[in-house]
């Protein structure tokens, strides 16, 4: 690519990966969807090309920006930071070498007739530690949980009516395990994928493909884990959590609709939380959700705060031309079509919902 100053900014190739991963894990404001599994994924699965730019200083990584080209049908390739997710963005050591890292993308958007990119992150301050109050009030946030050293520590932290509900699901006769980090067996695989695709056409949306998070689970490896729960024999609840030095973050999690009377959920994200709580996990993002409504309220009565996430386009010269930090209503074809996916048999939403999921970036 090239050299602005002292900063140089390259395409990453796969044998940058450990290097990549490991400027990454030690960033204070990383995901683990920054980590270089996530590109790889989603070039395997749904066929998007990455490009990750990664920026040195003496042979030193100063920073990166993960980028997908996002191509739908009959319209033109956009960027995105990042698609199927929540969060991307620049990880850099200061402002400098961020604006390096967005210009060298501006490059890439004019070279390629192009007109912004779909930026979604946090913000950011390099230069200064305080925060300014921000209104909240119908904002699109991620739910965050700073984690004690251990579970132990976690669970005498929980209000009793909190820990009532996860005893309750235990009362209910519900089970839950978790996979090995290093050993996905088949059963994690299968169990999550047949109740998150149930779960998706319930709510009237396309599930991803399975060969999706088959690579998601593969290229991650030990940076992730499934957990299960079950009602006798039956998989009634299923999560997948992802990991990232001592973050963690549970991008899936679904569970068996009629069997929610049982709190199935309350048993599910205890299991997981506990497991990386007892691993080293000092903060847990529990994803999007809009302020004060119902998902946020789920995830706030495990202690989880709200930080404001920061999607927007930006220009070719880095110039912010559209914000996205509120949160909308459905407009009447969006309720029609997903009444319409309701009723649609399991074995269609299946087949068809991964060829239309690989083109919604979110």
């Amino acid at each position: 690519m090239s050299s602005l100053g002292q900063i140089e900014i390259n395409l990453a190739t796969n044998l940058q990966q450990v290097a990549w991963d490991e400027y990454v894990k030690q960033h204070k404001n990383a995901t683990p969807y920054h980590m270089f599994a996530w590109g790889l994924a989603v070039e395997q699965a749904y066929l998007h090309k990455a490009y990750y730019l990664i920026a040195t200083q003496q042979n030193t990584i100063v920073g990166v920006l993960p980028l997908v080209q996002f191509k739908k049908p009959f319209t033109k390739q956009q960027l995105c930071s990042l698609p199927f997710c929540d969060l991307g963005g620049v990880l850099a050591d200061n402002k400098q070498v961020e604006q390096a890292l967005l210009a060298e993308a501006g490059k890439w958007l004019m070279q390629n007739n192009q007109q912004f990119i779909d930026y979604r992150a946090t913000e950011v301050n390099y230069d200064s530690a305080v925060s300014e109050q921000i209104d909240l009030d119908n904002k699109k946030v991620r739910m965050l949980l700073q984690l004690p050293e251990s579970s132990q520590a976690l669970w005498d932290g929980f209000k009793s009516k909190l820990r009532s509900q996860i005893r309750k699901a235990e009362k209910n006769g519900l089970t839950a395990e978790i996979s090995a980090a290093n050993n996905k067996e088949q059963k994690f695989i299968d169990g999550f994928y047949q109740v998150i695709s149930r779960n998706m056409r319930d709510l009237g949306s396309p599930v991803h493909s399975k060969a999706w998070f088959d690579s998601i689970l593969n290229f991650y490896g030990e940076n992730a884990v499934i957990a299960l729960v079950y009602k006798d024999d039956i998989v009634v609840g299923a999560g997948i959590v992802l990991t990232c030095g001592n973050k963690a973050c549970i991008p899936w999690a679904s569970t068996v609709a009629e069997y929610n009377r049982l709190a199935p959920n309350m048993l599910l994200y205890w299991t997981l939380l506990k497991h990386v709580s007892d691993h080293n996990i000092g903060s847990f993002d529990f994803g999007r959700s809009t302020f004060n409504e119902g998902t946020y309220r789920f995830k706030s009565q495990w202690g989880a705060q709200p930080e404001l996430l920061d999607w927007c386009q930006l220009n070719a010269s880095g110039q912010r031309i559209n914000t996205e930090t509120t949160a909308t209503g459905k407009g009447k074809m969006r309720a029609r079509v997903e009444n319409i996916w309701r009723k649609l048999p399991l074995s269609v939403t299946e087949t068809v919902g991964p060829k239309v999921r690989k083109y919604i970036s979110l």
